[in-house]
Protein backbone atom coordinates (compact mmCIF):
# COMPACT_ATOMS: atom_id res chain seq x y z
CA UNK A 1 0.00 0.00 0.00
CA UNK A 2 1.57 3.60 -1.20
CA UNK A 3 2.17 5.76 1.35
CA UNK A 4 -0.69 8.57 1.71
CA UNK A 5 0.27 12.03 -0.20
CA UNK A 6 0.18 15.34 1.67
CA UNK A 7 -3.77 15.80 0.50
CA UNK A 8 -5.06 12.77 2.15
CA UNK A 9 -2.95 13.59 4.80
CA UNK A 10 -4.09 16.88 5.11
CA UNK A 11 -8.07 16.42 5.03
CA UNK A 12 -7.35 13.32 7.80
CA UNK A 13 -6.30 15.98 10.39
CA UNK A 14 -9.37 18.19 9.21
CA UNK A 15 -11.83 15.04 9.68
CA UNK A 16 -9.98 14.28 12.99
CA UNK A 17 -10.72 18.23 14.72
CA UNK A 18 -14.36 17.69 13.61
CA UNK A 19 -14.33 19.78 9.99
CA UNK A 20 -16.95 19.27 7.71
CA UNK A 21 -16.86 22.92 5.96
CA UNK A 22 -14.70 24.87 4.41
CA UNK A 23 -15.49 28.51 3.96
CA UNK A 24 -13.31 30.13 0.76
CA UNK A 25 -12.47 31.85 -2.09
CA UNK A 26 -9.85 30.38 -4.40
CA UNK A 27 -7.39 31.83 -7.13
CA UNK A 28 -5.01 29.57 -9.08
CA UNK A 29 -2.98 29.05 -5.99
CA UNK A 30 -5.94 27.10 -4.45
CA UNK A 31 -7.43 24.92 -7.15
CA UNK A 32 -4.72 22.16 -6.45
CA UNK A 33 -5.58 22.04 -2.90
CA UNK A 34 -9.32 21.61 -4.43
CA UNK A 35 -8.11 19.17 -6.90
CA UNK A 36 -8.43 16.51 -3.63
CA UNK A 37 -11.43 17.61 -1.64
CA UNK A 38 -13.05 15.21 -0.47
CA UNK A 39 -16.85 14.19 -0.59
CA UNK A 40 -17.44 14.38 3.16
CA UNK A 41 -15.80 18.10 3.31
CA UNK A 42 -18.49 20.75 1.87
CA UNK A 43 -16.46 24.14 0.27
CA UNK A 44 -18.82 26.82 0.66
CA UNK A 45 -18.02 29.59 -1.98
CA UNK A 46 -17.97 32.70 -0.59
CA UNK A 47 -17.38 35.79 -3.62
CA UNK A 48 -14.99 38.18 -1.48
CA UNK A 49 -12.43 37.38 1.07
CA UNK A 50 -13.91 39.47 4.11
CA UNK A 51 -16.83 37.24 3.62
CA UNK A 52 -15.07 34.13 3.84
CA UNK A 53 -13.52 35.06 6.96
CA UNK A 54 -16.77 36.24 8.81
CA UNK A 55 -18.51 32.82 7.68
CA UNK A 56 -16.07 30.78 9.27
CA UNK A 57 -15.59 33.17 12.24
CA UNK A 58 -19.76 32.92 12.60
CA UNK A 59 -19.39 29.61 11.99
CA UNK A 60 -16.61 29.28 14.89
CA UNK A 61 -17.97 31.09 17.71
CA UNK A 62 -21.70 29.42 16.84
CA UNK A 63 -20.50 25.99 16.82
CA UNK A 64 -17.55 25.77 19.40
CA UNK A 65 -15.87 24.22 16.65
CA UNK A 66 -12.83 24.94 14.25
CA UNK A 67 -13.74 27.14 11.73
CA UNK A 68 -11.65 26.59 8.84
CA UNK A 69 -11.34 29.55 5.53
CA UNK A 70 -9.48 29.35 2.22
CA UNK A 71 -7.90 32.96 0.80
CA UNK A 72 -6.26 33.08 -2.46
CA UNK A 73 -2.03 33.60 -1.22
CA UNK A 74 -1.95 37.40 -0.49
CA UNK A 75 -3.91 39.37 -2.43
CA UNK A 76 -6.95 37.39 -0.82
CA UNK A 77 -5.04 37.40 2.61
CA UNK A 78 -5.31 41.33 2.36
CA UNK A 79 -9.05 41.47 1.48
CA UNK A 80 -9.83 39.58 4.72
CA UNK A 81 -7.71 41.41 7.00
CA UNK A 82 -10.79 43.47 7.65
CA UNK A 83 -12.92 41.09 9.41
CA UNK A 84 -10.18 39.09 10.74
CA UNK A 85 -9.38 41.98 13.30
CA UNK A 86 -12.77 41.14 14.45
CA UNK A 87 -11.86 37.11 14.54
CA UNK A 88 -8.75 37.92 16.68
CA UNK A 89 -10.78 40.31 19.09
CA UNK A 90 -13.40 37.73 19.30
CA UNK A 91 -11.07 34.92 19.85
CA UNK A 92 -12.79 32.80 17.10
CA UNK A 93 -10.62 29.86 16.64
CA UNK A 94 -10.37 30.22 13.23
CA UNK A 95 -7.55 28.34 11.05
CA UNK A 96 -6.62 30.27 8.22
CA UNK A 97 -5.21 27.92 5.02
CA UNK A 98 -4.16 30.74 2.25
CA UNK A 99 -2.49 29.38 -1.35
CA UNK A 100 1.44 30.09 -2.33
CA UNK A 101 3.12 30.04 -5.55
CA UNK A 102 4.79 26.77 -6.26
CA UNK A 103 8.49 26.00 -4.60
CA UNK A 104 10.57 27.11 -7.52
CA UNK A 105 8.75 30.21 -8.21
CA UNK A 106 8.89 31.38 -4.80
CA UNK A 107 12.45 32.50 -4.69
CA UNK A 108 11.55 34.84 -7.91
CA UNK A 109 9.14 36.98 -6.55
CA UNK A 110 6.37 35.00 -9.58
CA UNK A 111 3.15 36.53 -9.79
CA UNK A 112 0.95 35.89 -6.68
CA UNK A 113 4.09 34.97 -4.49
CA UNK A 114 2.88 35.11 -1.09
CA UNK A 115 5.80 37.04 0.02
CA UNK A 116 7.28 36.89 3.77
CA UNK A 117 3.77 35.00 4.36
CA UNK A 118 4.54 33.74 8.00
CA UNK A 119 4.17 37.32 8.53
CA UNK A 120 1.41 38.79 6.34
CA UNK A 121 -1.73 38.18 8.74
CA UNK A 122 0.92 40.36 12.06
CA UNK A 123 -0.37 41.33 14.46
CA UNK A 124 -3.91 39.71 13.89
CA UNK A 125 -3.13 35.67 14.59
CA UNK A 126 -1.89 33.76 17.06
CA UNK A 127 0.81 31.60 14.73
CA UNK A 128 1.49 31.88 11.53
CA UNK A 129 3.62 29.17 9.43
CA UNK A 130 5.13 28.01 5.75
CA UNK A 131 6.23 24.33 5.81
CA UNK A 132 10.00 24.06 4.98
CA UNK A 133 9.25 20.73 2.98
CA UNK A 134 6.27 19.30 1.41
CA UNK A 135 5.94 16.96 3.42
CA UNK A 136 5.65 18.89 6.59
CA UNK A 137 2.34 20.19 5.67
CA UNK A 138 0.32 18.12 7.86
CA UNK A 139 2.01 18.15 10.90
CA UNK A 140 2.47 22.51 10.47
CA UNK A 141 -2.00 22.43 9.86
CA UNK A 142 -2.15 20.16 12.57
CA UNK A 143 -0.53 22.64 15.56
CA UNK A 144 -2.11 25.66 13.65
CA UNK A 145 -5.69 23.68 14.18
CA UNK A 146 -4.73 22.77 17.82
CA UNK A 147 -3.51 26.31 18.63
CA UNK A 148 -6.41 28.07 17.36
CA UNK A 149 -8.58 25.53 19.61
CA UNK A 150 -5.93 26.46 22.53
CA UNK A 151 -6.93 28.82 25.42
CA UNK A 152 -7.18 32.01 24.92
CA UNK A 153 -8.75 30.76 21.36
CA UNK A 154 -8.03 32.40 18.04
CA UNK A 155 -7.34 32.76 14.42
CA UNK A 156 -4.15 30.71 13.06
CA UNK A 157 -2.44 31.37 9.83
CA UNK A 158 -0.85 28.83 7.39
CA UNK A 159 0.51 29.21 3.73
CA UNK A 160 0.82 26.29 1.57
CA UNK A 161 2.79 26.23 -1.55
CA UNK A 162 0.37 24.84 -4.79
CA UNK A 163 3.01 21.92 -5.62
CA UNK A 164 2.95 20.45 -1.93
CA UNK A 165 -0.21 18.80 -2.05
CA UNK A 166 0.61 15.55 -4.46
CA UNK A 167 3.84 15.19 -2.97
CA UNK A 168 4.51 11.87 -0.31
CA UNK A 169 3.30 12.73 2.70
CA UNK A 170 5.88 11.99 5.55
CA UNK A 171 3.70 9.09 7.05
CA UNK A 172 5.80 7.91 10.52
CA UNK A 173 4.76 11.74 10.93
CA UNK A 174 0.98 12.00 9.50
CA UNK A 175 -0.20 8.47 10.73
CA UNK A 176 -0.10 9.77 14.34
CA UNK A 177 -1.50 13.10 13.74
CA UNK A 178 -4.91 12.82 13.59
CA UNK A 179 -5.02 10.85 17.45
CA UNK A 180 -3.03 14.19 18.60
CA UNK A 181 -4.71 16.33 21.08
CA UNK A 182 -4.10 19.33 23.23
CA UNK A 183 -6.01 20.16 26.69
CA UNK A 184 -5.59 24.09 26.63
CA UNK A 185 -8.13 25.34 29.10
CA UNK A 186 -5.92 26.14 32.07
CA UNK A 187 -8.18 26.84 35.52
CA UNK A 188 -7.90 29.04 38.38
CA UNK A 189 -5.91 27.48 41.30
CA UNK A 190 -7.45 27.23 44.23
CA UNK A 191 -5.01 29.94 45.88
CA UNK A 192 -6.37 32.23 43.36
CA UNK A 193 -10.18 31.21 43.91
CA UNK A 194 -9.73 31.73 47.40
CA UNK A 195 -8.93 35.07 47.04
CA UNK A 196 -11.81 36.15 45.11
CA UNK A 197 -14.15 34.49 47.69
CA UNK A 198 -12.53 36.60 50.80
CA UNK A 199 -13.28 39.79 48.43
CA UNK A 200 -16.29 38.91 47.69
CA UNK A 201 -17.04 38.19 51.30
CA UNK A 202 -15.90 40.59 52.90
CA UNK A 203 -17.72 43.48 49.98
CA UNK A 204 -20.65 45.12 51.13
CA UNK A 205 -21.47 46.55 47.43
CA UNK A 206 -20.00 43.87 44.64
CA UNK A 207 -21.09 44.07 42.00
CA UNK A 208 -20.24 41.15 38.57
CA UNK A 209 -19.67 42.19 35.31
CA UNK A 210 -19.58 39.76 32.24
CA UNK A 211 -18.08 39.52 28.94
CA UNK A 212 -18.01 37.19 25.85
CA UNK A 213 -15.67 34.87 27.62
CA UNK A 214 -18.66 33.30 29.69
CA UNK A 215 -21.47 33.22 26.91
CA UNK A 216 -21.92 29.39 26.57
CA UNK A 217 -24.64 27.43 28.33
CA UNK A 218 -22.35 26.20 31.16
CA UNK A 219 -20.96 29.98 31.49
CA UNK A 220 -24.71 31.21 31.94
CA UNK A 221 -25.45 28.93 34.42
CA UNK A 222 -22.58 29.26 36.36
CA UNK A 223 -22.80 33.27 36.49
CA UNK A 224 -26.37 33.22 36.97
CA UNK A 225 -26.09 30.66 40.25
CA UNK A 226 -22.76 33.27 41.41
CA UNK A 227 -24.87 36.53 40.62
CA UNK A 228 -28.17 34.70 42.63
CA UNK A 229 -25.95 33.13 45.26
CA UNK A 230 -24.35 36.38 46.27
CA UNK A 231 -27.05 39.07 45.54
CA UNK A 232 -24.50 40.82 42.26
CA UNK A 233 -26.06 42.78 40.32
CA UNK A 234 -25.06 42.52 36.63
CA UNK A 235 -23.95 44.32 34.08
CA UNK A 236 -22.23 43.70 30.62
CA UNK A 237 -18.27 44.82 29.97
CA UNK A 238 -18.27 47.99 27.36
CA UNK A 239 -18.22 47.05 23.66
CA UNK A 240 -19.69 43.47 23.60
CA UNK A 241 -20.04 41.04 20.88
CA UNK A 242 -22.15 38.73 23.01
CA UNK A 243 -24.86 38.65 25.30
CA UNK A 244 -23.53 36.86 28.29
CA UNK A 245 -26.48 37.35 30.62
CA UNK A 246 -30.38 37.07 30.78
CA UNK A 247 -31.85 40.12 29.78
CA UNK A 248 -34.70 40.21 31.34
CA UNK A 249 -33.25 38.54 34.59
CA UNK A 250 -33.89 40.52 37.83
CA UNK A 251 -30.13 41.24 38.30
CA UNK A 252 -29.14 42.29 34.75
CA UNK A 253 -28.75 46.02 34.64
CA UNK A 254 -27.60 46.57 31.40
CA UNK A 255 -24.38 47.79 29.59
CA UNK A 256 -21.73 49.40 30.99
CA UNK A 257 -20.71 52.80 28.95
CA UNK A 258 -17.60 53.13 26.56
CA UNK A 259 -15.83 55.76 27.95
CA UNK A 260 -13.34 55.65 30.88
CA UNK A 261 -14.32 57.84 33.16
CA UNK A 262 -18.00 56.94 32.40
CA UNK A 263 -17.65 53.61 33.58
CA UNK A 264 -15.60 54.72 36.44
CA UNK A 265 -18.67 56.72 37.42
CA UNK A 266 -21.10 54.21 37.15
CA UNK A 267 -18.77 51.69 39.48
CA UNK A 268 -18.15 54.23 41.95
CA UNK A 269 -20.90 52.95 44.30
CA UNK A 270 -19.40 49.42 44.79
CA UNK A 271 -16.28 48.61 46.39
CA UNK A 272 -15.66 45.26 44.66
CA UNK A 273 -16.01 44.66 40.87
CA UNK A 274 -15.61 41.21 40.00
CA UNK A 275 -15.32 40.57 36.21
CA UNK A 276 -15.83 37.17 34.40
CA UNK A 277 -14.61 36.79 30.45
CA UNK A 278 -14.24 40.55 29.91
CA UNK A 279 -11.28 42.35 28.47
CA UNK A 280 -11.04 45.29 31.14
CA UNK A 281 -12.28 47.44 29.01
CA UNK A 282 -13.16 47.79 25.73
CA UNK A 283 -13.42 51.65 25.43
CA UNK A 284 -14.90 53.71 22.54
CA UNK A 285 -15.59 56.96 22.83
CA UNK A 286 -13.22 58.92 24.98
CA UNK A 287 -14.58 60.34 28.43
CA UNK A 288 -12.03 61.65 31.06
CA UNK A 289 -11.00 60.27 34.17
CA UNK A 290 -9.13 57.30 35.65
CA UNK A 291 -10.48 53.62 35.14
CA UNK A 292 -11.32 53.30 39.09
CA UNK A 293 -12.49 55.48 41.61
CA UNK A 294 -10.92 55.79 44.75
CA UNK A 295 -12.58 52.83 46.88
CA UNK A 296 -13.28 50.56 44.50
CA UNK A 297 -11.28 47.38 43.68
CA UNK A 298 -11.39 45.30 40.66
CA UNK A 299 -11.11 41.93 40.52
CA UNK A 300 -11.52 39.46 37.08
CA UNK A 301 -11.02 36.32 35.09
CA UNK A 302 -9.53 35.63 31.33
CA UNK A 303 -8.70 32.98 29.51
CA UNK A 304 -5.95 35.67 28.12
CA UNK A 305 -3.22 36.66 29.40
CA UNK A 306 -3.12 39.59 26.70
CA UNK A 307 -6.07 41.15 28.17
CA UNK A 308 -4.94 40.22 31.70
CA UNK A 309 -1.93 42.20 31.13
CA UNK A 310 -2.80 45.15 29.48
CA UNK A 311 -6.05 45.72 31.60
CA UNK A 312 -6.36 49.55 32.65
CA UNK A 313 -6.79 48.20 36.24
CA UNK A 314 -7.13 45.68 38.46
CA UNK A 315 -5.81 42.38 40.12
CA UNK A 316 -6.66 39.68 37.16
CA UNK A 317 -6.25 35.95 37.38
CA UNK A 318 -5.25 33.75 33.81
CA UNK A 319 -7.61 30.86 33.58
CA UNK A 320 -11.04 29.87 32.26
CA UNK A 321 -13.89 32.15 33.24
CA UNK A 322 -16.89 29.23 33.29
CA UNK A 323 -14.99 27.31 35.81
CA UNK A 324 -14.10 29.93 38.07
CA UNK A 325 -17.77 31.04 37.98
CA UNK A 326 -18.79 27.60 39.06
CA UNK A 327 -16.24 27.12 41.69
CA UNK A 328 -17.26 30.62 43.08
CA UNK A 329 -20.84 30.10 42.94
CA UNK A 330 -20.29 27.45 45.26
CA UNK A 331 -18.65 28.54 47.98
CA UNK A 332 -19.55 32.80 48.49
CA UNK A 333 -21.31 33.35 51.06
CA UNK A 334 -25.32 33.29 50.22
CA UNK A 335 -26.80 36.90 50.90
CA UNK A 336 -30.05 38.65 49.68
CA UNK A 337 -30.63 40.13 45.97
CA UNK A 338 -29.35 43.50 45.37
CA UNK A 339 -32.14 46.49 45.58
CA UNK A 340 -35.15 46.34 42.63
CA UNK A 341 -33.49 48.24 39.53
CA UNK A 342 -33.52 45.70 36.64
CA UNK A 343 -32.69 47.11 33.35
CA UNK A 344 -36.03 48.39 31.68
CA UNK A 345 -35.81 49.92 27.87
CA UNK A 346 -36.76 53.78 27.77
CA UNK A 347 -39.88 54.46 25.53
CA UNK A 348 -39.52 53.89 21.86
CA UNK A 349 -39.47 57.38 20.45
CA UNK A 350 -42.77 57.88 18.06
CA UNK A 351 -42.64 57.31 14.19
CA UNK A 352 -42.06 60.44 12.03
CA UNK A 353 -42.69 60.43 8.53
CA UNK A 354 -43.17 56.85 8.27
CA UNK A 355 -39.88 56.44 9.39
CA UNK A 356 -39.02 54.60 12.65
CA UNK A 357 -36.35 54.79 15.26
CA UNK A 358 -34.09 52.52 16.23
CA UNK A 359 -35.59 51.61 19.46
CA UNK A 360 -38.56 50.64 17.60
CA UNK A 361 -37.21 48.55 15.10
CA UNK A 362 -35.47 46.50 17.89
CA UNK A 363 -38.81 46.28 19.85
CA UNK A 364 -41.08 45.04 17.10
CA UNK A 365 -38.00 42.38 16.09
CA UNK A 366 -38.38 41.64 19.86
CA UNK A 367 -41.40 41.01 19.98
CA UNK A 368 -41.96 39.00 16.76
CA UNK A 369 -38.46 36.88 16.55
CA UNK A 370 -38.75 33.06 17.45
CA UNK A 371 -37.87 32.32 21.32
CA UNK A 372 -34.74 30.30 20.34
CA UNK A 373 -33.93 32.71 17.33
CA UNK A 374 -30.11 34.30 16.91
CA UNK A 375 -29.33 37.70 16.45
CA UNK A 376 -27.03 38.93 14.36
CA UNK A 377 -26.00 42.45 14.77
CA UNK A 378 -24.08 45.15 12.44
CA UNK A 379 -25.98 48.02 12.56
CA UNK A 380 -24.09 50.37 14.40
CA UNK A 381 -26.53 52.96 14.97
CA UNK A 382 -28.47 50.41 17.17
CA UNK A 383 -24.91 48.58 19.04
CA UNK A 384 -25.47 50.48 22.26
CA UNK A 385 -29.19 49.32 22.53
CA UNK A 386 -29.10 45.24 22.14
CA UNK A 387 -30.19 44.85 25.68
CA UNK A 388 -33.64 45.61 24.31
CA UNK A 389 -33.77 42.31 23.02
CA UNK A 390 -34.84 39.43 25.48
CA UNK A 391 -32.65 36.97 25.49
CA UNK A 392 -32.84 33.75 27.65
CA UNK A 393 -30.03 31.45 26.62
CA UNK A 394 -26.34 31.24 25.52
CA UNK A 395 -25.37 32.04 22.13
CA UNK A 396 -28.25 34.47 21.07
CA UNK A 397 -26.38 37.56 20.02
CA UNK A 398 -23.46 38.27 17.56
CA UNK A 399 -21.56 41.53 17.15
CA UNK A 400 -18.25 42.86 15.42
CA UNK A 401 -15.51 42.25 18.02
CA UNK A 402 -13.28 44.80 16.83
CA UNK A 403 -16.41 46.62 15.11
CA UNK A 404 -15.11 46.52 11.79
CA UNK A 405 -18.25 46.58 9.34
CA UNK A 406 -18.47 44.23 6.23
CA UNK A 407 -18.90 41.15 9.09
CA UNK A 408 -22.20 41.08 9.84
CA UNK A 409 -23.93 39.93 7.06
CA UNK A 410 -21.80 36.98 6.30
CA UNK A 411 -21.02 36.05 9.58
CA UNK A 412 -25.00 35.15 10.29
CA UNK A 413 -24.44 32.76 7.51
CA UNK A 414 -21.95 31.01 9.55
CA UNK A 415 -23.78 30.83 12.61
CA UNK A 416 -27.30 29.58 11.06
CA UNK A 417 -24.60 26.69 9.30
CA UNK A 418 -23.13 25.98 12.81
CA UNK A 419 -26.49 25.28 14.15
CA UNK A 420 -29.76 25.02 11.97
CA UNK A 421 -32.25 24.49 14.27
CA UNK A 422 -32.36 27.84 16.02
CA UNK A 423 -33.53 30.74 13.16
CA UNK A 424 -31.04 33.63 12.42
CA UNK A 425 -32.47 36.83 12.23
CA UNK A 426 -29.66 39.68 11.10
CA UNK A 427 -29.72 42.98 11.42
CA UNK A 428 -27.47 45.24 9.60
CA UNK A 429 -27.11 48.95 8.77
CA UNK A 430 -27.79 50.01 5.10
CA UNK A 431 -24.29 51.06 4.94
CA UNK A 432 -22.60 47.99 6.95
CA UNK A 433 -24.50 46.08 3.91
CA UNK A 434 -22.86 47.67 1.41
CA UNK A 435 -19.43 46.10 2.45
CA UNK A 436 -20.25 42.30 2.09
CA UNK A 437 -23.34 42.05 0.00
CA UNK A 438 -21.70 39.72 -2.20
CA UNK A 439 -22.51 37.23 0.89
CA UNK A 440 -26.00 37.18 -0.36
CA UNK A 441 -25.03 35.63 -3.24
CA UNK A 442 -23.49 32.63 -1.08
CA UNK A 443 -26.85 32.54 1.15
CA UNK A 444 -28.66 32.08 -1.88
CA UNK A 445 -27.08 29.35 -3.78
CA UNK A 446 -26.74 27.47 -0.35
CA UNK A 447 -30.12 27.94 0.32
CA UNK A 448 -29.08 29.51 3.75
CA UNK A 449 -32.73 30.23 5.72
CA UNK A 450 -30.93 33.68 7.43
CA UNK A 451 -33.56 36.56 7.84
CA UNK A 452 -32.51 39.88 6.90
CA UNK A 453 -33.54 43.34 8.10
CA UNK A 454 -31.95 46.22 6.96
CA UNK A 455 -32.58 49.44 8.39
CA UNK A 456 -32.23 52.37 6.43
CA UNK A 457 -31.57 55.73 7.25
CA UNK A 458 -29.35 56.88 4.00
CA UNK A 459 -26.94 57.86 5.95
CA UNK A 460 -23.89 56.53 8.34
CA UNK A 461 -25.54 56.75 11.82
CA UNK A 462 -23.37 56.33 14.30
CA UNK A 463 -20.46 58.45 12.69
CA UNK A 464 -23.63 61.03 12.57
CA UNK A 465 -23.69 60.57 16.60
CA UNK A 466 -19.88 60.57 17.05
CA UNK A 467 -19.94 64.04 14.90
CA UNK A 468 -22.14 65.80 17.37
CA UNK A 469 -19.95 64.20 20.56
CA UNK A 470 -17.11 65.62 19.00
CA UNK A 471 -18.30 68.48 17.52
CA UNK A 472 -17.50 67.57 13.84
CA UNK A 473 -19.60 69.71 11.06
CA UNK A 474 -22.42 68.11 9.44
CA UNK A 475 -20.92 68.09 5.68
CA UNK A 476 -22.66 65.69 3.84
CA UNK A 477 -19.83 63.42 3.45
CA UNK A 478 -21.59 60.91 5.83
CA UNK A 479 -24.54 60.81 3.83
CA UNK A 480 -25.26 57.53 1.65
CA UNK A 481 -28.41 58.49 -0.58
CA UNK A 482 -29.28 56.27 -3.44
CA UNK A 483 -28.88 53.22 -2.33
CA UNK A 484 -31.53 50.38 -2.82
CA UNK A 485 -30.49 47.58 -1.02
CA UNK A 486 -33.86 45.27 -2.54
CA UNK A 487 -32.49 45.78 -5.70
CA UNK A 488 -29.13 44.56 -4.86
CA UNK A 489 -30.67 41.74 -2.48
CA UNK A 490 -32.51 40.09 -5.74
CA UNK A 491 -29.80 40.60 -8.24
CA UNK A 492 -27.98 37.63 -5.51
CA UNK A 493 -31.21 35.95 -5.70
CA UNK A 494 -32.43 36.87 -2.62
CA UNK A 495 -36.17 37.55 -1.93
CA UNK A 496 -37.03 41.57 -0.79
CA UNK A 497 -39.52 43.37 0.32
CA UNK A 498 -39.37 47.15 1.47
CA UNK A 499 -41.43 47.17 4.21
CA UNK A 500 -43.63 50.26 5.63
CA UNK A 501 -45.10 49.40 9.09
CA UNK A 502 -44.08 47.98 11.75
CA UNK A 503 -46.49 45.77 11.81
CA UNK A 504 -45.48 44.08 8.43
CA UNK A 505 -41.80 43.50 9.75
CA UNK A 506 -43.05 41.99 12.53
CA UNK A 507 -45.06 39.52 10.38
CA UNK A 508 -41.98 39.38 8.18
CA UNK A 509 -39.62 38.36 11.31
CA UNK A 510 -42.18 35.86 12.86
CA UNK A 511 -41.07 34.39 9.47
CA UNK A 512 -37.76 33.23 9.92
CA UNK A 513 -39.37 30.12 12.02
CA UNK A 514 -40.33 28.27 9.13
CA UNK A 515 -37.93 29.85 6.27
CA UNK A 516 -36.61 27.89 3.30
CA UNK A 517 -34.06 30.56 2.25
CA UNK A 518 -32.49 33.79 2.52
CA UNK A 519 -34.99 36.56 2.91
CA UNK A 520 -34.28 40.22 3.06
CA UNK A 521 -36.67 43.17 4.46
CA UNK A 522 -35.80 46.95 4.06
CA UNK A 523 -37.37 49.31 6.99
CA UNK A 524 -37.46 52.87 6.86
CA UNK A 525 -35.18 54.51 9.73
CA UNK A 526 -34.76 57.46 11.70
CA UNK A 527 -31.98 60.02 11.01
CA UNK A 528 -29.39 60.07 13.79
CA UNK A 529 -29.25 64.07 13.20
Amino acid sequence: MSAPDVAQAFYEVLRARGVTRIFGNPGSNELTMLKHLPDDIEYVLALQEGAAVAMADGYAQASGSLGVVNLHSSSGTGNAMGNLTNSAAAHAPVLVIAGQQSRRYVPLNAMLTNVDATRLADPLVKWSAEPLRPEDVPAVVSQAALLAMSAPTGPTYVSIPLDDWARPADEQVSAGLPARSVAGTPVLSEASIDEIVAELDAASSPVLVLGPGVDTEAGWAATRALSERRGLPVWVAPSPSRAPFATRHPHFRGILPTGLGAVAELLSEHDVVLTLGAAVFRYHQFVEGAPLRPGTRLIGVTSDPGEAARAAAGAIHVGDPVDAAARLAARVRESDGPADGAFVPDAAPPTVGGRHSAQAILDAVDRAKPADAVVVLEWTSADALWARFTFDRAQSYYFPANGGLGWGLPAAIGVQLADPSRPVVALIGDGAMQYTPAALWTAARYGIPVTFVIPQNEEYGALQRFSRIMDVPDGGYLDLPGLDPCAVARGYGVDAHRLDSLDDLEEFVRGAATATGPRLAVVPQLSQR
